[in-house]
């Protein structure tokens, strides 16, 4: 009887070994895993300041895809975008990001629409896989804006002089301290026509529309959801869980995690405004002198994929 009970014992010890060795000595596979990346605010080289809210930076965007990358249990991206675009140059930026990580890792890409993904906002959504937007998402504004501000009466008006030097016909043209020229102007136009043609190039190939088709959109005038499915701009309607139902579909995956990643609320840059307004203020200046030195600092143009509402 006690040989017997000794078997049995050791029979249900080698089971328990057989059950629990492999699991302890082998690694678990992660869980599959969606990344959602939230992009908020406009689209510009530099971060966000003391004067304006979050945004969306080439170098912002950049980290969040390397980290989706490297990270093998993501199957998914979704991009939560909220921004009425800004810079060009940096919204193309943004989208060469999103077509190498295609290529490099060729896992679905979705874009959830929030309020606003217009104009810049849309064109780095192109060339996602889906586009979920809302019924009441302002976006489209497909088109191209250039401004250059004339601070010539005003520099009268505050009495300052400022004396130009330069090398080369055009080299103060956009600076604002006079009219431009027809000459000029033709020179202005000419570079937003050809941002144009790119803008209507990009959306061409992302939604799979000819160029006459997107041509006949690009007024600039935005779209509501509602419209911009029915003009196939989007792809459906519906929220940020939709967009992320919608990525597992895609990824053919179940019960993934969704890990959210999201923008750093203080920066370096912030902090560095935040010191330098408070020496503008104990120097002196008013709100009013700081806004001037501003324009005065900044006061070059470039045209814009920006929704203005």
């Amino acid at each position: 009887m006690k040989k017997k009970a000794i078997i049995i014992s050791v029979g249900v010890l080698a089971l328990l070994a057989a059950i629990l060795i492999p699991t302890i000595l082998i690694p678990r596979l992660a869980a599959d895993k969606i990344a959602v990346i939230s992009l908020s605010g406009i689209i510009t080289t530099e971060g966000s300041s003391l004067f304006s809210d979050s945004t969306i930076t080439p170098e912002l965007v950049k980290d969040f895809l390397m980290r989706a990358e490297e990270d093998k249990a993501v199957k998914a991206i979704v991009f939560r975008i909220e921004s009425p675009g800004g810079e060009i140059a940096p919204c193309q930026e943004i989208l060469w990001g999103i077509e190498r990580v295609k290529e490099t890792k060729p896992i679905p890409i979705v874009v959830s629409m929030g309020g606003t993904a217009a104009s810049g906002g849309y064109y780095i959504s192109t060339q996602a896989d889906k586009i979920v937007a809302l019924p009441t998402t302002m976006t489209g504004s497909i088109g191209v804006i250039s401004a250059v501000i004339n601070v010539e009466g005003l520099l009268e008006k505050l009495g300052i002089q400022i004396e130009i030097f330069k090398g080369g016909k055009y080299k103060d043209m956009y600076r604002g301290f006079r009219e431009m020229t027809p000459e000029e102007e033709e020179i202005m136009q000419g570079m937003t026509d050809e941002y144009y043609e790119q803008f209507i190039d990009v959306v061409a190939e992302g939604r799979g529309l000819s160029k006459e088709e997107v041509r006949n959109l690009a007024t600039g005038q935005p779209y509501i959801g509602t419209e911009a499915k029915e003009l196939d701009l989007v792809d459906e309607l519906g929220d940020l869980d939709t967009a992320i139902d919608l990525a597992v579909e895609l990824a053919g995956i179940e019960a993934p995690i969704v890990e959210y990643y999201k923008q750093p609320k203080l920066t370096l840059r912030s902090l560095l405004g935040l010191a330098d307004a408070i020496k503008s203020r104990i120097s002196g200046l008013s709100a009013q002198d700081i806004i001037l030195l501003e324009i005065l600092n900044h006061n070059y143009p470039q045209p814009l994929f920006l929704y203005q509402s």
